[in-house]
This record gives C-alpha cells, structure tokens and sequence, in this order.
C-alpha cells in the first residue's frame, strides 16, 4: 500500500497530507483531524451537535441545489472569444463591432428547452444558443435559439406552450418530449406556432453536435451609430464545420447508448485541442425596407429570407476551454436580454419586450439574490461602478459615505469623502428615440396574422430526403396523440402548408380523408421562392473535418488498413475511435495489440459518423452471430452511414444482412492507402441519402 495511505481504526481509510497546502480545511478555514467520522459520546454513542465539522458538512449538502431554470434546464457551458474581423462603426458605436482584431471574452451555454436536467442530450427539442460578450463596456447577452423563429408572437402565451410541453401535471410525464396529448392541443389552437412546427419537425431539432448547428438572435435588434442613426439588425451564428443532425431512429439510439452524448462531444473536441468556431453574421435592413417587407420584422414566427437580406460576416467566435467546475460556471450563469450595450438596442417585438422582464426575474429566483452579478461567471470583466449595495452575497459593497445620488460629498468642501459615480450623456447607454403613440390596447396586430406562408417556404426549401423525414416526424409525434380532434386540427393546418405533406401523415396516422383545412386569418402566399439556406442538406461540409469515425476491428486485422485509415482521417482533421470485441483491444495481423478506445456494446455505430469494419475472414465468423456486431454493421447501413470495409467480413455482413444490399456508400478498401483516402473524401457528404430512397421503394 502507498505511503500516502493509513488505515485508521474502524477500516477508515485516510490519506496523508503531503504538505500544509494539502490539508482540509473547513469553510471557516479550520483544519481538519478527520472528516470520516461524526463526534459521538463514545465509539457506539450518539451523534453530538457540537461538532461544528459535521454540521458544516451536512448544511452545506442540504443546500448545495439550486432551483432547475424552468426552460433550458439541460444545458453545457464552454469558456471562449469573439474575435472581430470587420468593423462596422457605420451601423453600430459599440467597441466590439469598432475595434478590428480585438478579442472579447465570452461564455456559450447550449441546451434544450423542454427537458429537465437529467433529460438525453438528443430528444426532438429546440437547441438553446446562449453567449455572453464581456465586452469592455459591460455584458451583453445574445440569447438565442439554433432556430431562427419561436411558438409564438407575444410574451403572455409562453407561460402557457411550456406547461403544455412538459410533462402533465397529473401524471409527470412525458419528459422531454413533445409526442403528447397537451402540446398538440397547443399547438393546433395556435396557428401561429405552424412556422416553428416545420422547423421542429426538420432534422433541426435532432442535431449531431452543438459544434454543428447554426445560432440565431431570433429577434430583431437594433444597431445605433455614434450619429444616433438607427438599422434594424438580425443575429446569426455560421458553423464553420457546417451542419449535421441524426436521423429520429438514430436519436432514440444514441440516447440509450449515451445520453450525455452532445456534452461528451463538446468536451472531447476542445479537450483535444479541436476548438470549433462559428462566424458571426448581421442581417441589416432600414426602416424603408422594414415597411415592404412581406411580413412584420418585428413578429418572431417570422424570418428575413437570406436571399433577400445577405448574411454579412464580422466576426469569429471560437470555444477553446471547459469550464473547472460546471455548477459554478454552467450552472450559476444567468443569461438575460435585457443586457445590451451602448450600440445596440431592443426593439418593439412583443416577445423580445416579454423576455426582458423575465429573464431577470428568473435569475433572482434561481440564484437567491439581486447580487447574481457577483458571482464570478456572471460578473463583468470591465470596471463596475454603482451605489446598489448589501443583500444577500454582497460581495463588493461601494466604499465611503455615500450611497445615494445626486450627492455632493467631495465637491471643494475639504471633504475626503467619494462622491461615487456620475452618469455619463457622451459615453453612456441611450435607448434609440423611436416614436410611440397609439392607445392602450390587448390586441395583435394584423401585420402579424399570416401564419402560414413561410411554414411552407421552409418546406418547399428542403430537399426530399428531408421532406419525408419531417412527414415522418409530424406522423410519428400526432401518432403519440390519443385524441381524433387534435390529429384532424392539426391536418388542417398542415393543408395550408403543402397538400402532399397533409396527405401523408394522414395516411401515416391512418385517417381515411383529408379534413378540412383549418380557417385562416390571412390568405397564405403560396408562390414565395425556395430559400436554399434553409436546407441543413444544401448546406452541408466539405469535408469530414470535426467528425467521429469508429473502426471495429478484431483478431488479426490488416494492421496496414488499419493505420492507414487512421491515418486518412486525422490528415482531414477528423477523430478516429478503436472498437473492439473487447476494450482491452485486438492483435493485430503484425502480431501488435492495439488498445481499443470502446468495447463493441459500448461503442456503437450511431455514436459515430461513419464506420469501417477490418478483420479477416475468421474473426468475422466468429463473430457474426454477436448482437453487438451485427448491430453495429446493421445500423450503420439503416441510417445511411458512409461504410469501409475488407473482403473478409463478409460473413459478419451476411448476418446483417447487408452484403447482398451493398452500394455506393460501401468501400471496399483492402487495396490499401489510397483506397483508405478515397473512403474520407466519400465521408464528407455525411450520409449516402440513396440508400433512403432504395429502402422506401
């Protein structure tokens, strides 16, 4: 046994201290003899109260929760900095978009909003897209979405679409799903949700990896310049590694395999040095614009297509550090809208309006305390300077006398006392004079009642192969509903949308006729032009850079193919995992063990985003009639994953039943190292979505 090691009376084990840095402390600074065992009168006596040690111990445990948000709860956060590459002093006078090459600290928060805490990282949910700028004129707060629109128009309905997204209050479940009953019902007497349904339906909602999805402001902020000059603007986050989500029946998979799979990702990448990066884009129209525009810029169920508002590019944010602890990072950070900084100002979009008020009231509840901005996570790295003081975590009350303003402490009277802080007309924060005027009125304005015709842009802008995945997803989900009437509403308003996409899920959900289509308020455009930037297909990598390949090898497998395929993946900046039978690894054919990073039940294909199979014929006999393998070859062919592999796995493929059904996505390469090249090149389309269209004929 270790020197470090004493075995004390009872079978307790305790380490020694290697120095005084190294001893235990209590948080009173106190140093601890033994933390392993409560004071009690006598060996078998009761606990006494005095020990101070234990009741520290204890209390501290009993209150080391916090209140879970109420939306957003699963979340992972990520240390990193907005570099900015073009400046752009002609729409905005805040420093981050005037001083070129500058660095901003920042941190990222990414979540999904309908689960709790302990929810998978892959259910079907909106991806929250969080970050936090400390800017050297304070914090400000993007708090986004990686879905450019929302449910709904006004701030007074969320409440009620996010107690019918989560689980029904008389029986708690379903978690972190919206296949239900409650959430249809929503949704189907709210024909403004009908955008946002087409998006949550997509492929976007199931994303591979936060690394590859876009961000968005979703709504429309301003930018004032040093003249006062006022453009409305629309935030937008580019992948560099481009976009990538997983197929439904592949989500349900990886979440049984691994339900921590997107933090596990983000972690490996910038744990390996792997920083992902993501451009930052600026929509910016004026008012003329605003005014002849198709739809409202300010109602959030609604986008600016990109084709008639370019993205422009000024920016680069990269993630290059996790966070040392996450419940003092990830948990503690409290993001809020209403956090802007002089140059940039809020708009009159009645969620956006909403969210300002909540946010912050949210973090008084979560965090106990107006003084949140002390915490380290939260506070901003340029000079705070205020008369707020005490409260609950006070941690930096303002020094002197005064603790109020106007005072005139200081002001040639011989005093040494601080004045405190003045405000600032020249350099200070100044809401852009936009005019008001109109009654006090409850009601929605008619530029915000056309609910339907960008739900069907978005879907004519898919390609096929993800029109069938969002018919499949709407069949799927209303299957889960046990009521007629909110399947038939729901029909209804997808026949505004595309007649062929209301007829198949009427099919899919066994209706014997279409119903009728839902009453609208506004007549729907039916000739708006395919938006191509809506497509996550169309916008796919050009390579296989940042993604996973997991080779499964066995028993005297081609030691050459083997390095040689590893070799061609990390040449394209890709990772590479070893599967094998088991985790200790496999000899290979040069009589050398190479140690597996997963054991084959622990490492299926869909955790990967394309898969090779080496071993020799002998080994795949072996194991052709092992579960694990035959699923692992099983699913990767089911969800369309590019396939390399050598002659002698025929008989495992044969089990699969994929030998006979093999196609273009199957390498075959036993040829060796160009061969090994040829597969990644093949990798970077992601999937071969052929095979789709074959299975379905």
């Amino acid at each position: 046994m270790s020197d470090d090691f004493d075995l004390s009376e009872g079978g307790v084990n305790h380490q020694k201290p290697r120095g005084d840095d190294d001893v235990m402390t209590t948080a009173q600074g106190h140093p601890i003899a033994d933390d392993q065992n409560w004071l009690t009168a006598g060996p078998r006596g009761p606990q006494l109260l005095e020990d101070h040690i234990a009741r520290e111990k204890i209390f501290h445990f009993d209150h080391e929760r916090i209140p879970e948000r109420v939306v957003h709860a699963r979340g992972y956060g990520v240390h990193g900095h907005f570099e900015l590459t073009k400046a752009i002093p002609q729409y905005s006078r805040a420093k981050i978009f005037t001083e070129e090459g500058v660095r901003t600290p920042t941190f990222t928060r990414f979540s999904t909003v309908a689960g709790n805490k302990g929810s998978p990282d892959l259910a079907r949910d909106v991806r929250g897209f969080a970050t936090k700028f400390y800017t050297k004129e304070g914090n400000w707060d993007l708090v986004g979405n990686n879905i450019p629109v929302f449910f709904i128009q006004d701030a007074i309905k969320f409440p009620d679409l996010i107690h019918a997204a989560k689980p029904a209050p008389d029986r708690g479940f379903p978690q972190a799903q919206t296949a239900h009953d409650n959430f249809w019902d929503f949704i189907s007497l709210s024909p403004e949700s009908m955008h946002m349904v087409m998006w949550i339906m997509s492929d976007r909602a199931i994303p591979r990896s936060f690394r590859f999805m876009e961000g968005f402001g979703v709504h429309t902020f301003r930018l004032v310049n040093d003249e006062g000059k006022s453009h409305f603007v629309k935030f937008h986050w580019k992948p560099r590694l481009g976009l990538q989500s997983v197929i439904w029946n592949e989500a349900l998979k990886v979440n049984g395999a691994d339900p921590d799979f997107h933090r596990r990702d983000m972690w490996d990448a910038i744990d390996a040095g792997d920083f992902p990066q993501w451009d930052l884009g600026i929509q910016v129209f004026d008012d003329e614009f605003a005014e002849q525009f198709e739809f409202d810029v300010l109602d959030a169920t609604k986008i600016i297509p990109e084709e008639q508002v370019p993205v422009e590019i000024i920016g680069t944010l990269t993630l290059d550090a996790n966070v040392d602890n996450f419940f003092a990072e990830t948990e503690q950070v409290a993001f809020c809208t209403q956090n802007i900084v002089p140059g940039i100002d809020h708009s009159d979009d009645p969620l956006l309006q909403g969210r300002n008020f909540s946010y912050l009231d949210t973090q008084l509840k979560r965090l106990g305390s107006p003084n949140f901005t002390h915490i380290p996570i939260n506070a901003p790295k340029c000079p705070v300077r205020h008369f707020q003081q005490d409260g609950h975590m006070a941690m930096h009350n303002p020094k002197g006398r005064a603790n109020y303003e106007p005072n005139s402490w200081g002001e040639g009277d011989g005093s040494e006392e601080n004045r405190g802080p003045r405000a600032c007309p020249m350099r200070g924060f100044e809401s852009y004079p936009a005019e008001i005027a109109g009654p006090k009125v409850r009601v929605r304005s008619e530029t915000f009642a056309d609910h339907y015709s960008q739900a069907r842009q978005f879907y004519i802008s898919q390609t096929p192969v993800e029109q069938t995945h969002m018919a499949n997803a709407l069949t799927f989900e209303l299957s889960k509903v046990e009521r007629m009437s909110i399947r038939k509403r729901m029909i209804g308003h997808l026949r505004h949308i595309d007649d062929g996409l209301a007829q198949e899920v009427a099919d899919g959900i066994g209706l014997p006729e279409l119903p009728d289509k839902v009453p609208f308020a506004r007549k729907p455009i039916t000739d708006l032009p395919e938006s191509p930037a809506l497509s996550i297909l169309k916008n796919g990598p050009d390579s296989f850079k940042g993604r996973k390949l997991g080779i499964y090898i066995a028993e005297g497998a081609d030691a050459n193919i083997v390095k040689a395929l590893q070799k061609a993946a990390r040449d394209v900046g890709a990772m590479v995992e070893i599967v094998a039978p088991h985790v200790a690894g496999a000899k290979l054919s040069d009589g050398s063990m190479m140690e597996a990073d997963e054991k084959i039940d622990g490492g299926p294909s869909v955790t990967y985003d394309a898969v090779a199979v080496v071993m020799d014929e002998r080994s795949a006999k072996r194991y052709n009639t092992d579960k694990p393998s035959i699923d692992f070859v099983n699913d990767a062919f089911a969800h369309a994953k590019f396939v390399a592999y050598v002659p002698g796995v025929k008989p495992l493929f044969q089990t699969a039943g994929v030998w006979d059904w093999m196609d273009d996505g199957f390498v075959d390469i036993s040829s060796g190292e160009q061969a090994c090249k040829t597969f990644i090149e093949k990798c970077a389309k992601l999937r071969y979505w052929d095979r789709e269209s074959v299975k379905q004929d």
